[in-house]
């Protein structure tokens, strides 16, 4: 069992932690939100702390679930900042999804610090968190990524290191290319089904047990016949992760036409008021032409 840290309680994080806790780690929690950290801290018996330099002092490892890159170096930096409290030979693992650059600069910060970096963000979304079946994707030190593997594994279906510092951040940019995609596609399947008077369920019932089928499909349909979206990941966090997909493709030269496209239709259905919707709302973007 290892004492360790956890920085960020959102919907994601706050059931991360709680696994850790449950697996019989020694878990203090840090939210910018103090409230959510005492909160937890009373349901789940480990303690809070007021900076996360406090909360990362004396922590073998330290894992982060924060919002963007600022709010990754405002968690890692500072006066206050979780790397002023680590011991040297810590591990920092962070669980955001950021951009490969301020990995490799939190990467180069940590290792002057004497601290191991491990980037590792996330894919399963708020139930996997809560059910602890998340794909965990990681990049940094071998020797590191073997060291906090076997604590990761307390909400991981899978977790595997996928090469060098910002590896793990690349290869849940390739995940999030691919849903845009699929989810565009279903979108088109399940309008164009309604638009032609078919049930959409028997559709699906049919589709889904082929070469169409998929996990967005599968947990999704539902939702989208039924045209409800308040529940799942968020348009305004998907059009987040697809810029920074688009970012790194700038840098890379990798062509992205349809990511591209997918991400200002999803910037359509912001301006429908649909910031906080599902990402499936891709649909509502299309009934909203039938208006």
């Amino acid at each position: 069992m290892a004492k360790v840290a956890f920085l960020g309680l959102g919907v994601m994080g706050y059931p991360m932690a709680g696994h850790l806790a449950a697996k019989g780690h020694e878990v203090t929690v840090y939210n910018r939100t103090a409230a959510k950290a005492e909160k937890w801290a009373a349901e789940h018996g480990g303690a809070a702390a007021a900076t996360p330099r406090e909360a990362a002092q004396g922590a073998e490892i330290v894992f982060s679930c924060v919002g963007n890159d600022d709010d990754l170096r405002a968690v890692c930096l500072g006066e206050d900042g979780a790397f002023a409290g680590m011991d040297a030979g810590a591990a920092f693992v962070d669980h955001t999804t950021v951009s490969a650059l301020v990995t490799r600069e939190l990467y180069g910060a940590a290792k002057e610090a004497g601290i191991g970096f491990v980037d590792a963000p996330i894919s399963g979304g708020q139930a996997g968190a809560e059910n602890g079946v998340l794909s965990v994707m990681c990049g940094g030190d071998e020797g590191v990524f073997d060291r906090v593997a076997p604590v990761i594994d307390a909400y991981a279906r899978i977790c595997r290191r996928l090469g060098e510092s910002g590896a793990g951040q690349i290869t849940k940019m390739c995940n999030q290319i691919a849903i845009a995609g699929l989810v565009q596609g279903l979108s088109e399947a399940l309008h164009f089904a309604e638009k032609s008077g078919m049930d959409g369920r028997k559709v699906v019932e049919v589709i889904s047990q082929g070469a169409a089928g998929s996990w967005q499909m599968s947990n999704r349909y539902e939702t989208m016949l039924d045209d409800h979206f308040e529940h799942g990941f968020a348009v305004d966090w998907m059009r987040k992760d697809l810029g920074i997909c688009l970012e790194e493709a700038n840098e890379n030269g990798a062509s992205l036409p349809v990511t591209a496209l997918v991400d200002q239709f999803y910037k359509e259905v912001q301006k429908l008021g649909g910031g906080r919707w599902d990402t499936s709302s891709l649909i509502k973007r299309l009934r909203a032409f039938d208006g």
